[in-house]
């Protein structure tokens, strides 16, 4: 296989893609592509009334992270590393848990348009956490427009994402379990998933803590 330029790390809200994108960034001096939620300004209206707003919350999201694949795109072709804290294929994880069938369907049409200009990572991080974990992790952080997610949500969710990387084979996925571990405060346990994804990866592999 060849050496990883481009990954992506996923896993359902809460888990901590965003701090691992951080924290390998500056070990590997790697470009970052961060997701900016705070800036959808339907994000708050749709954990108040998501059947009211899901439609354009996701477009937002959408839309917003195809442009920023773009940039990615023409920005980043012969850059050493660059590290995205998400997949955009995960797009379709939220629309098909919030959008209703006549939704759904212009969704897809719309995806279908810009999906092939879409790079595929060299490697996908995907972090795996228990519901109980993601909920005390996301009240610990405090994000005012998350303070309404319901746990029914979130667990939908975190089953949705596991079924849908349960069956991915698009590219290598390194699969970490975070329940146990604590990468952001327990540099130990940093060094040693940081070992694990310099490692050559092939097909699916899984990672839990030492011991």
């Amino acid at each position: 296989m060849k050496e990883a330029r481009y990954i992506a790390i996923e896993g359902s809200i809460g888990v901590g893609k965003t701090s691992l994108a951080t924290l390998l960034g500056r070990r590997l001096g790697a470009r970052l592509v961060l997701e900016k939620p705070d800036e959808n300004p339907f994000l708050d209206d749709f954990y108040r009334d998501p059947r009211r707003y899901a439609f354009k919350t996701q477009l937002f999201f959408t839309l917003s992270r195809y442009m920023q694949q773009q940039e990615f795109n023409q920005q980043d072709l012969f850059h050493d590393l660059v590290i995205a804290d998400y997949l955009f294929a995960k797009d379709k994880i939220f629309a098909y848990l919030t959008l209703d069938d006549k939704e759904l369907a212009l969704y897809e049409k719309l995806v279908d348009l810009i999906e092939p200009e879409i790079v595929v990572p060299d490697l996908i991080i995907y972090l795996q956490a228990t519901t109980e974990v993601l909920l005390e992790r996301i009240r610990r952080r405090g994000r005012a427009f998350e303070r309404r997610l319901s746990e029914d949500y979130l667990r939908s969710l975190n089953e949705a994402y596991n079924y849908y990387f349960f069956h991915y084979d698009a590219g290598p996925l390194l699969v970490v379990n975070t329940s146990q571990i604590d990468f952001v405060h327990r540099q130990a346990d940093l060094d040693d998933l940081i070992e694990q994804i310099r490692r050559p990866h092939a097909g699916t592999t899984f990672y839990g803590p030492r011991g």
